[in-house]
């Protein structure tokens, strides 16, 4: 079933001077979602950001948000129904949390006054900064002007909020309170767009990613959808004492592909059903299994997967520990060790 989009980027590409920051690149957000862009620094994230809100135009492609042109005359409207965080939002040091925000609404036409405030206490209990916002800003910590800056984005009631790099910086209690309150922004209506290179941050959060690399869109969809393309079939990973005496169910029926790295083989089966035969054939053989664990793909190997497909110069972090980051269909040709 189509999904409605509230953004839709379509084949953008953009320069800077000699310098192309964007190939190609395709994006769709659906509304009522979280959506988020992944990929190393210097992906384009940032820049197909600015492309959303109307501060760049394409050199080519179309970009279409609420159906309008950010980079039109209709670049207002658009933007008055996005809530933006930045990688590193600018926040007035001088001033206190309340000035802060009470200077971002009268930006946003909320005016002054006891409605203005109301909804000021409201955005800032929701991240938990209201007991701070009569203090300087300049005396926040990290965490803190966060906190503020992401308050300051749903003052207005956004429909699409665009966040860059939200957790930078923070400790890893504020990231994971800060990544449940993005996941609360969704069940009111709002869309979300993010920004992350950090694939863990994105696991369990994203509806839909992006994969980005050197300024285009390698693979977009639904995780659960774009891991089946990569691994096909169910595959489970037998970890025995002597790993030799795991080679005797390298050709046995419903095994599709084998491939054993010391103690542990990884087996792609055409069912799950198959595992209890497996283990049985190996326990009579006398072999001793210290594990049987199903493999289900993450996004970080997915993650890999498509960046191994592209043929990944290697120059950014390497493939997590125990995944291979190799589809399945790639592992059916290795054979066993």
């Amino acid at each position: 079933m189509d999904r409605e989009l509230v953004v839709n980027v379509a084949g953008v590409s953009r320069w800077f001077g000699d310098v192309q920051a964007l190939t190609n690149l395709s994006i769709e957000v659906p509304k009522g979602s979280i959506t988020v862009l992944l990929g190393p620094n210097g992906a384009g994230k940032t820049t197909a950001i600015r492309m959303i809100t109307g501060a760049l135009g394409p050199d080519e492609g179309t970009t279409r948000v609420f159906g309008l042109d950010p980079a039109s005359n209709d670049g207002e409207e658009v933007r008055s129904r996005c809530g933006i965080v930045s990688a590193k939002p600018s926040l007035y040091d001088r001033l206190s949390g309340w000035d802060n925000l009470r200077y971002a609404a009268e930006l946003y036409g909320l005016g002054r006054g006891a409605a203005a405030d109301k909804r000021i206490s409201e955005a800032s209990e929701i991240f938990g900064i209201d007991a701070a916002l009569d203090h300087e800003v300049g005396g926040y910590s990290t965490g803190m002007k966060t906190r503020l800056a992401l308050s300051r984005s749903i003052l207005h009631d956004p429909d699409l909020l665009l966040l860059d790099e939200p957790t930078s910086g923070l400790d890893p209690e504020s990231a994971v309170a800060v990544l449940d309150l993005i996941r609360d922004m969704t069940s009111g209506g709002r869309t979300v767009l993010m920004c992350t290179h950090l694939l863990l941050e994105a696991e369990g959060l994203a509806d839909d990613v992006v994969v980005m690399q050197h300024g285009t869109s390698l693979l977009s969809g639904q995780p659960d959808a774009l891991a089946k393309r990569y691994w096909p079939t169910p595959i489970v990973r037998i970890s025995a004492a002597e790993g030799s005496q795991l080679d005797q169910i390298a050709t046995a029926t419903g095994v599709e592909s084998y491939d054993r790295s010391e103690l542990t083989a990884s087996l792609e089966l055409d069912t799950l059903d198959r595992v209890p035969q497996l283990v049985a054939t190996l326990s009579n053989a006398g072999a001793q299994i210290t594990a049987v664990v199903p493999f289900n793909p993450t996004l970080e190997d997915l993650y890999f997967a498509v960046r191994r497909e592209q043929g990944s110069s290697g120059d950014e972090i390497p493939p997590p520990g125990g995944s291979t980051g190799r589809p399945a269909r790639e592992l059916s040709a290795t054979g066993g060790n």
